[in-house]
This record gives structure tokens, sequence and C-alpha cells, in this order.
């Protein structure tokens, strides 16, 4: 069966949401979108404080990394969404788009176009928020971020304490003043999570014939003639269709599976491919390479009080800071949790609260296959804790965490510091538990580099480098992670490819 369309996007997440109903507001042309998942009607995916449950379930791919030997030969879990929305579906809905810094790096990089300057009218295009700072939020987007209407009394500590530890403050990190503890925004509205579908297809769904949304439909391959990308190959259901697209092809299937999906079509190493069994259609060595993703690591504080139970996601509070105060930007992030959070195989009591710290890593790792089987699980290899600088930088933030757990604001809440333990003060020691206590942030990007060099994917207009009618958008055209949760970014990002695509300035 075959089926012709102008435009196929192969991802239903964040930015294959985006992209579909921006294209399709050019009422000429058909497009296509693809997503794996159902269309799920759980209703924990919009009860905020059930996202933990998710994972595991038929909406989460439910990914493996390979052990990793900076965290102890752990293997860890890698979520990833499973249904309309993708990642925003199951995720912990925090609305933070990163510092200026993040993005000018990438122009700095050679992705000219790219610098915050010219990315600010995207992530303003995404939102609508009230009484917001003007000139940096937008007011009629589809999205309606908002820090926690009715936050968790204990949220407010982190706040405190940074103020009493002599950092600074904000009152809107996607505002001008994007460094500081503050309270953060959530894609959360009305009480329930705002995933992408939510925002950008449900309100179109009805009203645009020229665009199909098919759920259920795992791609398999790319079709190429003569070098050129000119449809997908999918399984909708028990059913093998294939796809053919006049215009573009656009992956947007995020870190994982866009690379992937490339490497299963024969583009990427060729000698990688050849050792899997798979035809060489273009040799592109930076397939797959470049994989990363913030490590977290915990601090947990049994507490002597009660802590509420909360409404929201758990985490309504953050801090970015610079472990070096000559970086041009931060590199550290610490979110405040009001509960025990920490990898699965450390123990910690229930009523307990969490300061868990990240660092924009540079390690790099790599994305895989070993087989031409579209069904056979990828390699996953964050290399975790792969240099010494993000050893140092988690073990700097476990400091910092203590500095602010020891102020006035946390006295009448804090009992016993459980992870990593008062008993353990030396560094080797600290090096040590954050060996043991690092485990995901779930933000994977990089696999599809955006550049000029051998080692880039797409050029700064997301084009596959010697291919046409291709394109990446998605989390895994980041050269480098911004400080932050990724999804704001990564809607961002559709927003401006959508643009490009349609030929608008």
């Amino acid at each position: 069966m075959a089926e012709d369309f102008d435009y196929i996007i192969v991802g239903g997440g964040s930015a294959g949401c985006v992209l579909g109903a921006r294209l399709s507001e050019q009422r000429h042309v058909r497009v296509l979108l693809l997503e794996s998942g159902a269309r799920s009607t759980r209703p924990e995916l919009s009860l905020p404080v059930a996202w933990p449950t998710l994972q595991g379930t038929e909406v989460d791919y439910a990914y493996n990394t390979v052990p990793q030997p900076g965290t102890n030969d752990s293997v860890h879990a890698w979520p990833r969404g499973h249904t309309l929305g993708g990642s925003s579906s199951i995720n912990a809905m925090v609305f933070l788009r990163g510092h200026r810094n993040d993005f000018d790096q990438w122009a700095r990089a050679g992705c000219s176009g790219w610098d915050y300057e010219s990315v600010l009218p995207y992530f303003c295009r995404t939102e609508s928020v009230v009484g917001g700072e003007s000139g940096f939020r937008g007011m009629s987007g589809p999205m309606h971020p908002a820090i926690a209407q009715q936050p968790n009394p204990i949220s407010e500590l982190l706040i405190e304490a940074a103020t009493a530890a002599g950092y600074p403050t904000t009152t809107d990190f996607n505002g001008s003043v994007q460094e500081g503890a503050g309270w953060h925004d959530l894609s959360i509205t009305g009480g329930r999570r705002q995933s992408a579908a939510d925002a950008y297809l449900d309100p179109v769904s009805e009203t645009r014939p020229n665009l199909v949304v098919s759920t259920s439909s795992r791609a398999r391959r790319l079709l190429f003639d003569s070098g050129r990308c000119v449809g997908v190959e999918f399984m909708r259901g028990a059913e093998l269709v294939r796809a053919h697209a006049s215009a573009e092809v656009i992956l947007s299937a995020g870190a994982v599976d866009s690379p992937r999906l490339l490497l299963l079509s024969g583009v990427g190493p060729a000698d990688e491919l050849r050792r899997a069994r798979v035809d060489v259609v273009h040799d592109l060595p930076g397939v797959g390479g470049n994989l990363h993703d913030h490590p977290l690591c915990s601090v947990v504080y049994e507490s002597a009080l009660r802590v509420p139970g909360g409404v929201a996601n758990h985490s309504e509070t953050s801090m970015l800071w610079r472990s070096d105060p000559a970086l041009p930007g931060p590199d550290m992030q610490m979110m405040f949790i009001h509960a025990p959070y920490h990898p699965p195989w450390l123990e910690a009591p229930d009523n307990s609260f969490t300061f868990a710290i990240a660092t924009v890593p540079e390690s790099r790792g790599t994305l895989r296959i070993i087989s031409p089987d579209p069904s056979a699980p990828p390699l996953i290899d964050p290399n975790y804790l792969g240099t010494e600088s993000d050893r140092r930088r988690l073990a700097h933030g476990i400091e910092v965490a203590r500095s602010l757990a020891a102020t006035r604001p946390f006295a009448p809440w804090r009992a016993r510091e459980v992870l990593p333990g008062d008993e353990i003060r030396d560094d080797a020691g600290l090096r040590r538990y954050v060996a043991r206590g690092t485990s995901t942030y779930f933000h994977p990007v990089g696999t599809c580099r955006m550049g000029s060099g051998r080692e880039s994917v797409v050029a700064p207009d997301l084009r596959v480098h010697g291919l046409r009618g291709l394109r990446v958008v998605d989390a895994s055209i980041m050269p480098t992670v911004v400080c932050v949760n990724t999804n704001a970014a990564t809607l961002m990002i559709a927003e401006k490819a959508a643009d490009m695509i349609a030929g608008r300035a």
C-alpha cells in the first residue's frame, strides 16, 4: 500500500506535534504525522503528581543503557514517551528554556541563526504567559506555562536558603534574569498536564483534513532515490505501508529513534553499518555520536516535620549557578523535590526531601545498532561521568546542597542526611558516592548534531548533510545540551524549523 503527501513527519512527540500543527497551516499541503504509540487515554497522563508511575508502562519505550563504567557498571532506565506528545506526555513538566549562553554557544560553534536573540522569538511563539516580562515572554502561543498554582509549603525553602547563603534569585527563569534560585514554570494548566499534543494537535485535529495523524505507526526505514529521501516505510498495526513525500521527510523521533532510523536506513558511519549488516546508503560519521544527557545526583534529607503531599509535579523550585564564576553561563542546576528522589538501587525514608543536582556534561557517548532488525533495541551508551570534570562538578554540587540545607530556613525541617550521609565528608568518599548515586535526568540530546564539521549530521537549516529531502528536527540536533530541562528548547527548535521548511523568514 502506498500513500502520497507533501511532508512526512516521523514522530509525534514534542517537535513532531509542533511541526504537524505549523506545516498544516498551509492548507494547500498534505502532512502525514507518524506516531508509533497509540493515542493513550490513561488518566495518569493528565495527573501531574502521577508522572513517575508512567515509566515502564505502554506509554514508555522503556529503553535501557548499556552498563556504565562511570556509575559502577549500573544499567540506567531511559524512559521515552510512546504516545502522542512523546516525552512531553510522561515527563516531569518543568518548562525552562535555558540560559542565553546555551544558544550563543551553539552560534559560536558554527550554527548561525541559533544565537539567543535569534531563537527568542520562537520561544515566545510557543507560549501564552499572563503578565509575562515584555520582550521575553509570549502572549499568543499554545502552551500555558506557569509556576505552581498550589505550591507545596516546603518548596519556598530553597529560595529562602539560597538568599541566606548569598546566591541570587530570579522571579522568572525564562525572562531577563536566567540564573539564581526561584520558582520555575510548569507545563500544567487548570491542574492538568499540558503536553505538546494537548497544546498543538488537539485544537486543530478536527479542522484540518490536510493533516493526517497516524498512530500505532512505527517507521521501519527511510526510502531513498538517487540521494534524495522520498518516503518512509512503516508498520501501521500489522500492515506494511509505504508513504511518499514530494517535498520533505522530517525526522522528529527524538535523540534515540531519529539516529536509530537513519542507521537502519543505511545513513551513518559506513564501517559500523557494515558490521550491523546494513547496506550503506550514505556514509555520515556523526550519526549516533555526541550522545549526552545531564547526569543527576541526589542529596536526600530525612525531614523532622511531616512533608505535605503535593498536587503538582513534586518539584516547584530550582537553582542555576556556575561551578566557576569565570564561565559565560551556568553549568549547574539543582531541583528541589519535596519527596525522596534517587536511583532505584538506593534507599531513603518516605518523609524526606531532595536536592537533585545536575551538570552540563563534557562526557560524550554513542547510540548504535547491532542488526538491521527494526525491532532490536539500540545500544545506548551515554558515557556517564566519563570525564574528571563531570565527577568534580557533581561533587561540588553536593557541597552546595549541603550549604543550603545548613541555613536557617531548613533548620526546623532538617533531620539527618540520608544520602550521601553525614559520615561521607572527604573528597574520595564524595567521588565514590557520585559514582553510586548518579543516574539519568531524562534529557538525551546530540545524536544528530547540528553544525558544519565532519562529525555533524545536520546543517543549521537542519537538512541532513549530503542528502536531499531530509531534515532532523528534535533534541538530537543540539550540539550541546542546554543547562536545564530540554522540552521547552525542543518546542523552540520545531517552531524555528517550521518557518525554515515553509520558507518563512
